[in-house]
């Protein structure tokens, strides 16, 4: 078979295609193994980044709904934790050490191990392939040691759980001197130094990744698929890989630093500390835990877009399908994802407000955070617009994908609140931060990873998931999004701190209980919802409805023009060529026009 029949594009035929056609013509000898396990085919593995990520988010769900228990009811005990959780909960009671650790393990797997790497690393390697028209990753060797170091850190990780000391419970940002110091808490031993052994595996799996998705868009798209042609999918993967690659050394950096004060007696972080409980004052000197933060935060504001930008993309693709018009301003759209990259590298400060931030430098921080707010209003302006007067199929991927547009502004309007210098100094660290980011970052980021399975898992498993359950997922979810987070941003107006365990001694925060306990309920009806998609997914698997038809949502875009289950290599024969943009639908009394045709003598401009 020759190049071009391989990759379509006769002009850039490179090496890497001679090895790649290469390791197409090895897919028909893959056993077991190589093809479930170790397999080199961006499906499979997109498969297994997603179902680890599954895992993932149903323990970090099922910790929340844990310390919710003890925040919703801190007067009462529950004898069965004791029963699950053995000594996390003696006599029926979260005791605060392992509250602790719950609220860091929660909030460490699900920002990291589910919404990145679960998220990108599922759609970035099942969709990039596809759309852009590639038999697989330019590396597919490197692409499998991407998930294999992200499962690796997901069993170090996990089995910090099970160490004596248990994991670390230092919170997820894990600031010194509490993670610097290994006396600092029974989390700050051993499970501090597994923490920093699987986050650093998880920098590792998400660079080679990152690096492969760059250089899978720049070099082997297919004839035709020029950067200006590609769904907005594959532009907001693309420059998540871009924010990933030039902010994840930076925290992995800051990583070794803190091995080196933990183990190696420096003092980057550690100074002038003396410790009451032993009477000693500690040796270091010069150090500044502030450093840390300026190191954990330039990887963690780019991180914000490094979830959402895959859910922009999804949706933004999902919502044109559904609503049968073409996407409303595609350059705009382009550009706002590139202004989002560029303005995320230039924010971090603003989550250090309060730790004697020069006032003017502070200036300058709020005036470059409320500038991300003109490309995202941009992107929203964009995506109401193209529902406008549409004629919409409400699909569960559509109803996700409009549901986090109805969160992402609602959490987007109050991170305006917390951008603002003047007013983040009485929120930090309150209720309204947790509501936010939960919002905004969290369940948003959750919608549009909802959204991208109900869409394609056709083209995943060759079958649909359930409607039914889907609908029922998709109410109670959004519902309780809001009944859980709406009102923690009151609880944070009035001042109540985050990662206390129990507020019953406060008198100004007493009248919380019963709202704390509403919030509480919910939780765990929201929890309960999520086992009820979990079953649909596994379920619908294997009995499911099978597809039927290649394209079954009558899409445009090259993943449709594959079979209805593709094998390693995606298309059977030649790629096909591509001849017009992603978002041609309802043109020229035509429902709509696959990117394959070619453009008509007489068919008008979009």
């Amino acid at each position: 078979m020759s190049n071009e029949a391989l990759h379509g594009h006769p002009e850039v035929v490179t090496t890497h295609d001679v090895h790649h056609d290469e390791h197409h013509v090895h897919h028909h000898k893959e056993t077991f193994i190589t093809k479930y396990v170790f397999s080199q085919d961006h499906k499979m593995i997109a498969k297994q980044f997603l179902i680890t990520g599954m895992v993932w988010g149903i323990l970090g769900g099922l910790m929340s709904v844990l310390f919710r228990l003890q925040l919703g009811y801190p007067d009462q005990t529950f004898p069965w934790l004791e029963d699950i959780l053995g000594r996390w909960a003696k006599g029926g009671k979260i005791s605060a050490e392992n509250y602790y650790a719950l609220v860091t393990m929660h909030g460490t797997v699900l920002v990291f191990f589910v919404l990145t790497g679960g998220l990108s690393g599922t759609f970035a390697n099942f969709l990039i392939p596809l759309q852009i028209g590639a038999r697989d990753m330019a590396s597919p060797f490197m692409n499998m040691l991407s998930y294999w170091f992200f499962f690796g850190a997901s069993v170090v990780m996990v089995s910090s759980l099970f160490i004596q000391t248990g994991p670390f419970s230092g919170g997820w940002t894990a600031y010194p001197p509490l993670s610097a110091l290994g006396d600092a808490s029974p989390g700050s031993k051993t499970g501090m130094d597994l923490w920093i052994v699987a986050m650093a595996m998880f920098v590792v799996s998400s660079l080679l990744g990152g690096l492969n998705y760059i250089s899978t868009v720049l070099n082997m798209r297919t004839k035709g698929m020029a950067m200006t042609r590609m769904p907005l999918t594959m532009w907001a993967l693309f420059f998540t890989a871009v924010l990933g690659v030039l902010s994840f050394p930076v925290l992995l950096s800051g990583f070794i630093l803190l091995l080196f004060d933990r183990h190696g007696g420096t003092s980057f972080y550690l100074s002038d500390i003396y410790i009451t409980a032993t009477k000693q004052a500690l040796p270091n000197e010069g150090g500044s835990a502030i450093l840390y933060q300026h190191l954990f935060w330039f990887l963690g504001h780019p991180e914000v877009y490094i979830i959402l930008l895959p859910a922009m993309g999804m949706a933004s693709e999902i919502i044109s399908i559904n609503a049968r018009k073409p996407i409303f301003g595609y350059m705009a759209m382009v550009g706002s994802i590139f202004a989002i990259t560029i303005l995320a590298f230039l924010v971090w400060a603003h989550h250090m407000f309060v730790t004697g931030l020069n006032p003017f430098l502070g200036s300058v921080f709020v005036l470059l955070t409320l500038l991300i707010a003109v490309p995202s209003a941009i992107k929203v302006f964009n995506w109401l617009t193209t529902i406008w007067k549409a004629n919409i199929r409400f699909t569960p991927g559509m109803m996700f994908a409009l549901g986090f547009v109805s969160l992402f502004i609602s959490g987007g309007l109050t991170g305006i609140f917390l951008g603002n210098s003047t007013l983040d100094i009485h929120l930090h660290d309150t209720y309204f931060v947790i509501a936010h980011f939960h919002i905004v970052m969290g369940v948003s980021a959750f919608f549009g990873m909802f959204a991208g399975v109900y869409h394609w898992f056709p083209k995943m498993y060759g079958r649909f998931l359930n409607n039914t359950m889907a609908y029922i997922h998709f109410w109670v979810t959004l519902a309780g999004a809001y009944l859980i987070f709406w009102p923690m941003h009151y609880e944070g107006l009035a001042g109540m701190p985050r990662r206390y365990l129990d507020y019953s001694g406060w008198e100004s925060f007493k009248h919380f209980a019963e709202l704390n306990k509403f919030i509480s309920t919910v939780a765990m009806i929201v929890f309960a919802v999520q086992l009820m998609f979990l079953f649909n997914f596994f379920y619908s698997i294997f009995k499911g409805r099978k597809v039927t038809t290649q394209n079954p949502w009558g899409a445009t875009t090259l993943e449709w023009t594959t079979p209805i289950r593709p094998g390693h290599g995606n298309w059977p024969g030649e790629i096909p060529e591509v001849h017009r943009w992603a978002y041609d639908y309802s043109k020229d009394g035509r429902d709509f026009i696959p990117q394959t045709e070619p453009i008509g003598p007489n068919e008008s401009k979009h």
